[in-house]
């Protein structure tokens, strides 16, 4: 797999907030699959089951099993990527755009 089809697999993930909520609560600790579906009333089991699936394929999450419990941990590596190819060198380039129209602002006055 290209490291673009890996991007676009984290992007998709990442784009459901219930997606990103899961993320949020397993940054804090591993959780049981039964302990995301009652965080999650709303939805039933075989919809968080569909989420942790995406999550997963994307790397944003390791299952492992523990007798009959499915416990789910972050792996934050596949954001970290993201940050080093995307945010890190566009966060950089305004910053500097920033700089440049303030200092254009200020010999102007």
């Amino acid at each position: 797999m290209s490291n673009e089809d890996e991007a676009d697999l984290i992007f998709k993930a990442l784009g459901h907030r219930v997606r990103r909520r899961i993320l949020d609560l397993l940054k804090v600790e591993p959780l049981t699959t039964g302990s995301l579906c009652a965080l999650f009333p709303e939805l039933d089991r075989c919809t968080v089951m569909q989420h942790l699936s995406v999550l997963e394929a994307a790397g944003l999450v390791v299952a492992e099993r523990r007798g009959r419990e499915r416990w789910n941990h972050l792996d934050a590596l596949p954001v970290h990527a993201i940050h080093e190819r995307w945010i890190g060198p566009y966060a950089a380039y305004a910053a500097a755009m920033l700089s440049r129209l303030k200092k254009a602002v200020e010999e102007e006055v």
